[in-house]
């Protein structure tokens, strides 16, 4: 088996090659973040970006470590059925196209907030989005930093726990320093190198591959069955959910929460706000789809590249387990150096995406929380943008305290569990506000607060935190709930509940605002991004 040592290539030109890309995109945010000057500026870059300029980005808040690191360890190890994660990413696309892209764009202004609460009671819906996103954002920054402590012990040869709490500390610090400082321009254009240069690497590291098997697919696939220790059922749906009824059944709940969850994802809706009008919102949807069609087939060849170059018990041995599977494959098929690039690249993905989720976590708080419920719409001169400030610096304090504690995670199952609890407490209630008339504010605070606690329940009490091997606390066992993934469960909840909501809340829809809402949804009449 390839890399019997405990550490890959050279340590020191891992560090080197992650400082430079470091090094330039912080130079990037500080020569941008004087033009932050409003508030504008600093949630949502003033609407200057173009819609191709926010597809790139939009792909590189998207492409996170659960993407880059998760999917193709689970591929290398799982087969077909770590493909779903693929599929499922790439598909929901189309919701956010179809649907939301345009009407969230002319609706609100900075955040999900302002669309779900334009035509309700402001102060109890703006909270309860606030809650949602902060809660979204908890469990998608857990996955990146958890990456971040896998990649760490692989590359830099650090398995005391206190040496990887180190490292992700600096990670977060210079995430900390990108929010901060550049606010959402600053943050766009790291997003942006960082999909490029994803982009450039799986695509380079997919030609490598077939090139070593002479570009036949077919070769590829046949080494991949005989160095994996699934042997012909790492091509066959089923490795992972198809062994038993209840595996089946989370497999219909994972696909269910991955293409539902994008659409209400608060980094992703509140990117809508960085283009200057609904159309370059559409584009962006496009751009990034492309960009994304291409990628996720890059990881089809990299996941059976690693599980043919490097094998499936190489990979579940080394330390980060599946989410080891890329760099341990780009050191096979590239030494020492292309595993530098991909280190690189993998640190500046996790940088790029928790940048974006604390940036829309604090924005909520203090466009939402601070300036709508505390401040009634009427926050002091550059109040707001001080609390965004603060907030983002608590958020990341406490994304590097939960990055320390999922350490050895597979990361892409962790960003399931934001994607369903997003299609609960979100979805439901944004296709319900632009697209229901008669939906209330007590539907609202049904859907979101229903869906929300119905999820967390069935998170808690499920196996990805107690009762099997690969459980966030190890040792005991509190599971009740059988699926790892509770999509099935709480998102027709959610949906019902708002439902519910509506027909038994005594406060009736203004159709006034309806009708505005419907007005400005369709044309972009009112819609602005100005402070």
């Amino acid at each position: 088996m390839i890399l019997a040592q405990s550490t890959a290539g050279d340590p020191v030109l891992n560090v080197v090659v992650f400082v430079g890309i470091v090094a330039v995109t912080l130079y990037i945010v500080y020569r941008v973040s004087s033009r932050n000057a409003t508030t504008a500026d600093y949630y949502a870059a003033g609407g200057a970006f173009t819609g191709v300029q926010n597809g790139v980005a939009l792909s590189g808040d998207y492409l996170s470590a659960a993407s880059f690191l998760g999917i193709a360890g689970a591929i290398a190890v799982q087969g077909y059925d770590g493909f779903v994660y693929s599929i499922g990413f790439l598909v929901a696309w189309l919701i956010p196209l179809l649907l939301l892209a345009e009407r969230v764009r002319n609706t609100g202004r900075f955040t999900m907030g302002d669309v779900v609460s334009f035509r309700m009671r402001q102060r109890p819906v703006r909270a309860a989005a606030a809650n949602s996103t902060l809660v979204i954002s908890a469990f998608y920054m857990l996955a990146q930093m958890a990456g971040a402590g896998g990649l760490v012990a692989l590359l830099l040869d650090v398995h005391t726990a206190g040496g990887q709490a180190l490292v992700i500390i600096v990670v977060g610090a210079i995430m900390i320093f990108y929010v901060l400082v550049g606010g959402m321009k600053g943050t766009t254009w790291v997003q942006i190198i960082k999909a490029a240069l994803l982009l450039s690497c799986v695509i380079l590291m997919s030609v490598f591959i077939l090139g070593k098997f002479g570009f036949s697919l077919s070769n590829l696939l046949d080494r991949a069955v005989r160095n994996n220790s699934l042997g012909g059922a790492v091509l066959d749906p089923g490795a992972r959910y198809g062994k038993t009824g209840t595996s089946k059944l989370d497999f219909v709940s994972l696909s269910l929460a991955l293409v539902l969850g994008t659409a209400a994802l608060p980094h992703v809706l509140m990117r809508f706000y960085t283009v200057p009008n609904a159309y370059q919102a559409r584009r962006s949807v496009i751009s990034a789809t492309w960009a994304m069609v291409a990628f996720y087939l890059s990881t089809l060849v990299i996941g059976y590249g690693a599980s043919a170059i490097v094998g499936s018990s190489a990979i579940k041995a080394a330390p980060g387990g599946e989410n080891s599977a890329a760099p341990l494959l780009a050191f096979a098929i590239g030494g020492t150096f292309l595993l530098s690039i991909v280190a690189a690249v993998a640190f500046t993905t996790i940088l790029a995406v928790v940048a974006g989720l604390t940036l829309t976590a604090s924005a909520s708080f203090a466009h939402d929380v601070y300036a709508n419920v505390l401040k009634h719409g009427r926050p002091g001169p550059g109040a707001e943008v001080r609390v965004a400030r603060m907030t983002a610096l608590v958020i990341g304090c406490l994304a590097i305290l939960g990055g320390i504690l999922a350490i050895g995670q597979n990361v892409a199952s962790l960003v399931a569990l934001a994607f369903a609890i997003a299609a609960s407490a979100n979805l439901p209630t944004i296709l319900y506000t632009l697209f229901w008339r008669r939906f209330n504010t007590t539907g609202t605070l049904f859907s979101m607060y229903g869906g929300l606690s119905i999820c967390l329940i069935l998170i808690i009490f499920s196996p990805v935190v107690s009762g099997s091997s690969t459980s966030i606390v190890k040792g005991v066992d509190f599971h009740l709930f059988p699926l790892s993934n509770p999509g099935i469960v709480s998102i027709p909840l959610s949906f019902l509940l708002g439902f519910i909501g509506t027909m038994l809340g005594k406060d009736r829809a203004d159709d006034a605002r309806s009708t505005e809402m419907e007005v400005r949804a369709l044309t972009g009449i009112g819609a602005t991004t100005s402070a």
